[in-house]
């Protein structure tokens, strides 16, 4: 792309990121609410474009993540009064921890073989859940009386001041563009995209594909635990039927139609996602089957996604075979 191509697209994100801040100044409560329901769902495809844009791994079990990092919030938090932001980390560790032991037997499965197997992943956290688990999940009534989280000794209720809430999901949010942008132009990163593109080549030039694949399916597990906490404070009660196989769909289809790989492909598949049903929810009912339409539309017309990333070509001249071997 021009030079003048990367200012019209910085100009563009520059301005689509000063709306986002100003919204709501311009909305009520309940428009801006839908604004955190699209920011919590982009964070969470962020963290799951991870493994299956970067990685290139077909992953439906997202949901479990995240709701391991909600109920590791809400169980310290309303059993021993731990403050819910200082939980954020520990959400994130014990969602990555739990993605280490669960995705080691299972990393050196590929496309729907995996992709059935994370399917079954989901389904057993929420049946652990809903049995009520070491008796501290609740069951399937969940646990009430999550603390709204504190900034600064301030509370931050998300449900009586929507408006709070989203300027703490858009400050995390920023945070986790800036930081998975880093890591897309990493070596890290750059190992990744090989293996998407071509695991048996990338693997015949060094790279430890096991490895790298089961790491992104930590980081991404990790990120969406700390999403699960930034729900659990926001909504201040949770139950297994949050985190059900559809979440994982949604999730999915974020990625998918907004364009695996893509930073802003994301952003925008949530925002089409999650924010498009509230303009027609006269047509509530029919949801499944619009979403099944457009997915199928886009496998069809554009199969890389409304915003797909953008290709990235490394002369052979100028290749380091050390950095390709990792």
């Amino acid at each position: 792309m021009s030079v003048s191509g990367n200012n019209i697209r910085i100009g563009l994100y520059a301005a689509v990121a000063v709306c986002w801040v100003a919204a709501p100044f311009f909305l009520d409560n309940y428009q801006t609410d839908v604004l955190n329901n699209i920011a919590i769902y982009a964070l969470l495809g962020l963290s799951l474009n991870i493994i299956l844009g970067y990685g290139g791994m077909f992953h439906m079990g997202h949901a479990a993540f995240f709701a391991i990092g909600a109920y590791t919030t809400a169980i310290m938090n309303t059993s021993w009064g731990i403050p819910v932001l200082w939980l954020l980390p520990l959400s994130g560790i014990t969602a990555g921890v739990f993605a280490l032991v669960v995705a080691r037997p299972i990393i050196h499965l590929r496309g729907d073989y995996l992709l059935i197997v994370t399917i079954g992943m989901v389904e057993i956290v929420r049946i652990a859940l809903v049995n009520n688990i070491f008796g501290i999940t609740g069951g399937p009534n969940g646990i009430f009386g999550i603390a709204s989280p504190q900034v600064f000794g301030y509370p931050i209720n998300g449900i009586v001041h929507p408006a709070h809430y989203f300027y703490l999901l858009t400050v995390f949010i920023a945070f986790t563009i800036a930081v998975f942008y880093l890591l897309e132009h990493s070596r890290y990163g750059r190992a990744l995209k090989y293996l998407c593109s071509d695991s048996v080549a990338a693997e015949g030039s060094g790279i430890d594909t096991s490895g790298y694949k089961l790491s992104a399916f930590v980081i991404g597990a990790f990120w969406a635990g700390m999403v699960g906490n930034l729900y659990a404070g926001k909504i201040t009660f949770i139950s297994p039927e949050s985190f059900s196989f559809w979440e994982s769909v949604v999730m999915f289809m974020i990625v998918i139609l907004g364009g695996a790989g893509s930073i802003p492909g994301v952003l925008l598949g949530a925002i089409l996602i999650i924010g498009l049903p509230e303009f027609f929810q006269e047509l509530q009912q029919y949801r499944l089957l619009i979403f099944g339409i457009a997915l199928v539309a886009m496998m069809i017309f554009r199969p890389q996604g409304v915003l797909p990333p953008k290709p990235h070509t490394y002369p052979v001249d100028k290749i380091d075979e050390k950095e390709v071997a990792l």
